[in-house]
């Protein structure tokens, strides 16, 4: 007479990030740094991407351009007041290109966390180089703009990608929503300091250009 063979037991911690915790407090754990996260990085959109970096790269492009208004960025001519518009524009298409390829390596290879955090420090890292952008260094402002925000890209990518593995399916909706409510809370708070900084650098006795350069590092740093 045969008997059933029992397969191996599967204890829910061995299991770690391959599927949606079953310990409610592990879950509690995993949503609070899933959290912060987004605490950490939204202030590159708000105080970098949307306020600081467009206005002040240009100037620095304008200080740069010829005599007839135009930078050269590997040899092609593009108007100073369009240099940041093409930036961004060439961080895009890359995203668009190395997104796919890093979340397809974090699913196959298991290791989310690791890539996770490799993206957060290039993209920490370039923002707060950012202080050093002054002059007419428009290349090395375009080069550090592109970094971050392949960096932040990345990031989110491999950061929503474990909503499913820290949440059960009736709790992600409210995980999300938490998650998005702690990126908006810092992007507002750091903003708010910054923009303190910048409308009051005269008291302060600091120059416009040494604010602003301030204000991209504080949100690199914020970041790492």
């Amino acid at each position: 007479m045969c008997g059933t063979r029992r397969g191996p037991r599967v204890d829910s911690q061995s299991v770690g990030l391959s599927g949606p915790q079953s310990d409610a407090a592990e879950r509690r754990r995993e949503q609070r740094g899933w959290y912060f996260y987004d605490w950490a990085n939204s202030v590159f959109s708000t105080s970098v991407l949307t306020v600081f970096l467009g206005p002040y790269l240009t100037e620095v492009a304008k200080a740069a351009a010829d005599e007839n208004g135009y930078v050269y960025p590997l040899g092609i001519p593009v108007r100073d007041g369009s240099f940041f518009a093409y930036a961004v524009s060439a961080s895009v298409l890359l995203s668009v290109l190395v997104m796919p390829l890093a979340g397809a390596v974090a699913d196959r290879s298991g290791r989310k966390k690791p890539i996770l955090a490799v993206s957060a420090y290039v993209g920490a890292g370039a923002t707060t180089a950012m202080f050093f952008l002054e002059g007419d260094r428009y290349l090395l402002g375009g080069f550090l703009l592109v970094v971050a925000n392949v960096a932040f890209a990345v990031g989110m990518v491999v950061y929503n990608a474990f909503l499913p593995q820290i949440a059960l399916p009736h709790e992600r909706d409210a995980v999300s929503s938490r998650g998005w409510a702690f990126g908006y809370a810092a992007g507002a708070l750091v903003l708010v300091v910054n923009l303190a900084l910048f409308l009051g650098h005269e008291s302060l006795g600091v120059s416009e250009g040494t604010a602003v350069r301030i204000c991209l590092a504080s949100a690199g740093l914020w970041w790492g």
